[in-house]
């Protein structure tokens, strides 16, 4: 039994609140037990410079965590003069991955910005992110439908993404800090709705592993992911 009570193949309790920004084209605040990152998609009527005139769009992400998301307060980066080499390694992964379920030719020339804003960290932040930004994003777009702006819809696909790791020998699902700062093992695995993958990120933190091991933690990955995108997709139609 884990320290949360959880089973091994049990995501955190997670939610999804819409709409969370009234000044936002699509926002949601996902909550992934005490993780809580509040995304917000902007839709820009610009474009980075080497894709002006391609009539293709862009997808992009920005990431940042408060000071007191974490128990001990967190300088702010812009105190520093420069975003930490982990911030920019996560945004990079956030924008790619909701980039990979984008068709840039139907959104056409003009950028969505994904911000994504740790309130409160417990582990999986940039999983939440990419989950919850998905949900932004669609939302975004699907003003963009209602409104007439796009002829036909850019998502080609759902994506999310959740942990998984070993801790103690054992296999578990979607870690939460106390067990990621303890894992063996620790992976993220970023998913579309039709099953392939995006991203798969997996460190030996302690001890090496085998591929019976790594089947092991992508079948648990699978199982959380699939109950994501249904969260995800009842999230996007209101229920």
């Amino acid at each position: 039994m884990r320290s949360d009570q959880r089973q091994p193949d049990q995501l955190r309790p997670v939610k999804i609140q819409t709409n969370y920004l009234m000044t936002a084209e699509g926002s949601a605040l996902i909550e992934v037990g005490y993780t809580r990152v509040l995304c917000a998609a902007s839709i820009e009527d610009s474009l980075p410079s080497f894709l002006r005139n391609s009539g293709r769009g862009w997808v992009t992400a920005e990431y940042a965590m408060l000071p007191r998301a974490t128990a001990e307060r967190t300088p702010r980066e812009i105190t520093k003069g420069k975003q930490s080499g982990r911030t920019h390694e996560i945004q990079r992964l956030i924008g790619r991955s909701l980039r990979s379920v984008v068709d840039m030719e139907a959104l056409g020339e003009r950028t969505v910005v994904i911000d994504c804003d740790v309130i409160q960290a417990d582990g999986g932040t940039r999983t939440a992110a990419i989950t919850g930004g998905y949900v932004a994003l669609a939302l975004a777009v699907k003003k963009l439908l209602e409104f007439g702006v796009l002829k036909r819809n850019p998502l080609r696909d759902l994506i999310a993404a959740t942990s998984v790791g070993v801790v103690k020998g054992a296999s578990l699902l979607d870690l939460c800090y106390e067990e990621d700062s303890a894992a063996e093992v620790d992976m993220n695995v970023v998913m579309t709705g039709a099953g392939e993958f995006v991203e798969l990120q997996a460190t030996a933190e302690k001890l090496s592993f085998k591929d019976d091991r790594l089947l092991e933690m992508i079948a648990l990955a699978r199982k959380g992911l699939a109950e994501l995108f249904e969260l995800q997709k009842a999230a996007i139609q209101g229920k």
